[in-house]
């Protein structure tokens, strides 16, 4: 009997003809934006604005691309909408960063099927999610994340947040499914506590990249080990979280402490039940996107959208001033200059 949800897919040649090499552990590391999906007022996929919006995002210096996460809406797509949303994000890209696909659903068979017509749309590498509405035990969990992960060739990474999805990866229990899975290569760790990125990186040494996986902790996450980060607000602000990134990689800690001060209150709306809204708002705002949502989901209105605006405008208004020269960028917050050498 053929499956309905296979069945559903959008066959068809991979799109991403770039010629980077098969993506393994070394690729895990950089900023990897987890792209918000643009709507049509009449809430269909806006592919012309998500093939724009992936590029701006890799031309400010993102090393890689996350579609269908919980940043973009991916719950309420359809299959065939997912496949679809892959190819152009494969197509966009062309080869000029990484495309990393990310897997969700009700139904782990679902899960298998779309980790699969990833790597045939093109991908570079899948994120595995939890189940959806589902909290599973460990032997449940690991199944779930067996089944994606054994699916497909491409270079993994393991999304573990217990906050929203009520099942949590251990380090030790993380180990054990790499040790399964040669080519489980990164997590992606939204607990809320630094700590837990430690213990990963004590349990496994090198074996894993470890990324933070809330906005509001990636200044915190890199000494800790991390070497990637997973951005919400960088769909908004992507020189901004670039530059944020670099300088706390490159040991100029005073600098990155200056600019992260300034972004941490945008950066906050990442962990709130509205982030989406919240995030779509911060595009528009910037004139980057619109703030369509798909329902259950609905814009923001009243009290909550004259609040948002307030703080959002305030802190754009401050705004670091991007300057370049000689080979040289600096920001200036409020006045004083944040150089780092140009990449």
């Amino acid at each position: 009997m053929s499956n309905p949800i296979v069945g559903a897919a959008v066959r068809g040649a991979p799109l991403n003809q770039g010629v980077m090499r098969f993506m393994d552990r070394r690729d895990w590391r950089g900023v990897f934006p987890a792209i918000t999906t643009p709507f049509r007022a009449d809430y269909s996929v806006d592919h012309e604005a998500l093939a724009r919006h992936v590029a701006w995002m890799i031309d400010s210096g993102c090393a890689a691309i996350v579609p269908l996460g919980s940043l973009g809406e991916s719950a309420t797509l359809s299959f065939t909408e997912k496949v679809e949303i892959l190819r152009t994000c494969c197509d966009a890209a062309a080869g000029r960063a990484r495309v990393v696909a990310g897997i969700a659903g009700l139904v782990t068979a679902e899960c298998v099927a779309l980790a699969r017509e990833a790597e045939r749309a093109g991908c570079d590498g899948i994120m595995a999610l939890p189940a959806y509405v589902y909290y599973s035990d460990w032997r449940e969990t690991r199944a779930h994340y067996s089944a994606i992960i054994g699916a497909t060739s491409l270079s993994c990474m393991l999304y573990n947040n217990p906050i929203a999805y009520r099942t949590d990866v251990t380090a030790p229990q993380l180990a054990e499914l790499a040790s399964i899975h040669e080519n489980l290569h990164a997590m992606k760790e939204s607990g809320g506590d630094v700590r837990r990125v430690t213990a990963v990186c004590e349990e496994l040494g090198d074996r894993l990249a470890v990324f933070a996986g809330l906005d509001d902790m990636i200044l915190e996450a890199i000494p800790a080990g991390a070497t990637g980060w997973i951005a919400g607000l960088v769909n908004a602000l992507p020189v901004e979280s670039v530059r944020l990134f670099e300088l706390a990689t490159a040991g100029q800690w005073k600098d990155a402490t200056a600019l992260y001060h300034w972004f941490l209150p945008l950066l906050r709306l990442d962990t709130v039940p509205k982030f989406v809204q919240l995030i779509k708002l911060v595009q528009a705002e910037v004139g980057r996107g619109s703030p369509t949502v798909r329902p259950p989901r609905l814009t923001l209105e009243g009290d909550a959208l004259h609040e948002a605006l307030g703080m959002i405008r305030r802190q754009l208004e401050r705004r670091p001033a991007l300057n370049g020269s000689g080979g040289q960028t600096a920001f200036r917050i409020d006045g004083t200059p944040i150089a780092l050498s140009a990449r």
